[in-house]
């Protein structure tokens, strides 16, 4: 199996979630090898795509180096990493990634609308070879498991509120699965935290159009919810961006019970601290692993 970018360039204009100004956006090729890179081009400066380059993760995952950041990447990651897309540059001319309609599936369109090209090298992923947990005191938790040749996302949630209370998902991935189940649930927050979060200059962008807003025991937006559970399937959405931080594609179990961008990171961390708990497989050699995620990609044409 080989590894995979986009057959050429996009470019999207949007806003941040957070600065709510515009911001241009361009998806770029890349050769074998070379990974996923953000270019901030308004600084001339490029971050490649790197466990050690997280800066911030309490309201979004941002990316920095020499002072200079991008946030909010785990929606447009989520929707790379579910596409198997190894190598992608992406070019930005502001600290924060286009928030779209709060989900990925904006992002899914993109990527269906130039194609995948793939390129004359074996295509690599990490596969999970013991289990790796990071919890925290409160009872959260997030956890990586080896799985016999599959990816899966597991996630639960208990909010005190009668709007989301508790919800359980279970994602058995492909591409189709993704696109169809995770790729079209939104980010989510309640209306004092918005409040709140304005008063401190953060969410400026948002609104009824790019998330969903809970003021006690209703949802304000007109159109209500894509899924019942939209709440816990885009905590799978979040999870799957934040996963993208390994590096290679995932074999192995994601479980976690309210899990956050913070606790991904911690758990990316935890899983690289010995060799014991990973190993990295080429999947040309490694057949029957190989052939799940050539199954799992078979509705995405190669151009």
């Amino acid at each position: 199996m080989k590894q995979r970018t986009i057959a050429k360039p996009v470019e999207i204009v949007g806003i941040g979630l957070h600065k709510g100004v515009p911001v241009k956006m361009r998806l770029e090729p890349l050769g074998a090898d070379e990974g996923i890179i953000f270019y901030r081009s308004d600084e001339a400066l490029s971050i490649p795509l790197k466990i050690e380059n997280v800066v911030d993760t309490k309201m979004a995952t941002v990316i920095g180096k020499n002072g200079v950041v991008i946030s909010t990447i785990e929606h447009l990651l989520s929707a790379v990493y579910a596409y198997g897309i190894d190598n992608l540059r992406v070019v930005i001319d502001n600290d924060e990634v286009p928030v779209l309609d709060g989900s990925s599936s904006g992002y899914c369109m993109l990527i269906d609308e130039v194609g995948i090209k793939e390129l004359n090298a074996s295509k690599k992923a990490i596969k999970v070879k013991k289990e790796v947990e990071v919890t925290t005191e409160d009872g959260k938790r997030v956890c990586l498991k080896p799985s016999k040749n599959h990816i899966i996302y597991d996630f639960s949630i208990d909010f005190d509120s009668p709007v989301i209370g508790e919800q359980s998902y279970h994602f058995d991935y492909s591409i189709d699965e993704y696109k169809e189940n995770i790729s079209r649930a939104r980010t989510f927050g309640f209306l004092h935290e918005v409040q709140y979060l304005r008063s401190i200059g953060l969410a400026q962008g948002g609104s009824l159009e790019n998330a969903i807003v809970v003021d006690n025991d209703k949802i304000l937006n007109p159109e209500g919810l894509r899924y019942d559970n939209e709440f816990v399937r885009h905590k799978i959405l979040d999870a799957i961006g934040d996963m993208a931080l390994l590096g290679y594609t995932l074999i192995g179990e994601y479980d976690a019970h309210a899990g956050s961008h913070h606790l991904n990171h911690l758990l990316t961390k935890k899983l690289y601290e010995s060799e014991e708990n990973y190993e990295i497989i080429d999947l040309e050699q490694a057949a029957v692993e190989s052939h799940v995620f050539e199954k799992a990609y078979a509705t995405v044409a190669a151009i």
